[in-house]
C-alpha cells in the first residue's frame, strides 16, 4: 500500500472545495467548464463554484447568468458579474480575498481555465493526493487536447539559459541545453516539479493565503508561475500528476495559441518583465532578457540561411526589446525592494 485515498475515499469526511473559473469571452466554453466539475463521478457536497465574467463583450455574464438558473446550479454557482476586466490573477484575487473574509474558509481551491474540460475523477483524484502528502501544496493535472494528444504541462522555472533555449528554437541548441528547457516532456511522469500549467490546478487554500494569493501587477501570463515561485521558496512542493486528465483548448479565450504566428500582445511582455523582476536580480533579469534576445536572434539567423520560416511571430524581435527592455531599466531600483 502507498497510502494514498482512492478518490471514492478521499471524501470521506470531505473537505470544503471552491473552484474559480474567469471568464472572458467565452461564456459557453466557461459553462462546459462548470459542467464538469458539477458532473464528476465524485463530488464533494461542500464543493462550490465560483465564475468570473471579467467584463466580457457581448452577454457573457447574461447567458451565464440564466444557464445557471437553467441548469439548476443556484445552490453551487455564484457568477461575479464584473464591470472591469481583471485579468486572470487579480479575478481569481476577487474571490480568493472573498474566501478568505468569510468565517471558515475552504480547504482547497481549484482554479480551472473556461477552455478546460475536467475528466472524470480528475477532481477527487488531485485532492486524494493532498489529502495523502501534507507536504504538497499544489497539484496540476496532466493536459491534453480536445483530440486527447497530450501536452505538456508541468516546467522548470525561467532561467537564462532556459530563455535562450527557448528564444532559439533551434534543434542543436535544444539537445545541448535539455537540461534547461522550461517546458518539461509531455510525458513527464507524475513528482514534484518547479510549476505547473494553469489550466486546472488544485491548491491547499491556506497555501495561498500565507502568501497573499496572486501578484496584482500581473495582468495575464506568469502570474501563475510566478504564485508557484513564491511557493516553491518557502520549501513548499508542487506536484504533478498526469493521471488527473484534463483536456484544454489552449488560448481560446487570448487568441494566443502555441503555433500561432499571430502577435504576442503587449501585456505578455510586461508580464514577462514583471516575472523577471520578482523572480531576482537586475543583472540576472537582464541577462535572461540579452538570453532571450540573442536566441531570438540565433533562430531567425538559421531560417534565413535554411530559407524556412522562423517559428516566432513577425516584429518579435522588435516587441520583445521594446516590450522588455524599457521596463527592467525604468523599475532597476526596484529589483531589491
Amino acid at each position: 500500500m502507498n497510502g494514498f485515498k482512492t478518490a471514492e475515499d478521499m471524501l470521506s469526511p470531505s473537505p470544503s472545495l471552491a473552484v474559480i473559473i474567469v471568464n472572458y469571452g467565452t461564456a459557453e466554453l466557461a459553462l462546459a467548464a462548470a459542467a464538469s466539475v458539477l458532473e464528476q463521478a465524485v463530488l464533494p457536497p461542500a464543493l462550490h463554484l465560483h465564475i468570473v465574467d471579467n467584463a466580457s463583450p457581448g452577454d457573457d455574464a447574461q447567458t451565464i447568468e440564466k444557464e445557471i438558473t437553467a441548469r439548476g446550479w443556484q445552490d453551487r454557482v455564484t457568477l461575479w458579474a464584473e464591470t472591469v476586466n481583471h485579468g486572470f490573477g487579480r479575478g481569481n484575487n476577487l474571490v480568493l480575498c472573498a474566501l478568505s473574509d468569510q468565517p471558515t474558509s475552504p480547504d482547497y481551491v481549484l482554479l480551472l481555465n473556461p477552455d478546460a474540460i475536467l475528466e472524470q475523477s480528475a477532481l477527487a483524484t488531485m485532492a486524494a493526493l493532498l489529502d495523502a502528502r501534507p507536504d504538497v501544496v499544489g497539484v496540476g493535472a496532466g493536459i491534453s487536447t480536445p483530440d486527447g494528444r497530450p501536452v505538456t504541462a508541468a516546467f522548470r522555472f525561467p532561467s537564462v539559459l532556459g530563455e535562450f533555449e527557448s528564444a532559439a528554437s533551434f534543434g542543436p541548441v535544444s539537445r545541448i541545453l535539455h537540461k534547461h528547457r522550461i517546458p518539461l516532456s509531455p510525458d513527464h511522469p507524475e513528482g514534484p516539479v518547479d510549476w505547473v500549467s494553469g489550466a486546472a490546478v488544485l491548491f491547499r487554500f491556506t497555501s495561498l493565503q500565507q502568501i497573499g494569493f496572486f501578484d496584482p501587477g500581473f495582468f495575464l501570463y506568469f502570474e501563475e508561475v510566478d504564485l508557484m515561485r513564491r511557493l516553491r521558496e518557502r520549501g513548499d512542493v508542487i506536484w504533478y500528476l498526469p493521471s488527473a486528465r484534463v483536456r484544454h483548448v489552449e488560448g481560446a479565450a487570448t487568441g494566443v495559441k502555441p503555433g500561432t504566428k499571430r502577435r504576442k500582445p503587449a501585456y505578455w511582455f510586461r508580464s514577462w518583465s514583471l516575472y523577471h523582476r520578482r523572480a531576482g536580480t537586475f543583472p540576472r533579469a537582464l541577462a535572461a532578457a540579452t538570453a532571450h534576445v540573442s536566441g531570438i536572434t540565433l533562430n531567425l539567423l538559421q531560417a534565413s540561411l535554411r530559407r524556412v520560416e522562423s517559428v516566432h511571430p513577425r516584429y518579435y524581435l522588435r516587441d520583445f526589446v521594446i516590450g522588455v527592455f524599457p521596463a527592467l531599466l525604468w523599475a532597476r531600483q526596484a529589483f531589491n525592494d
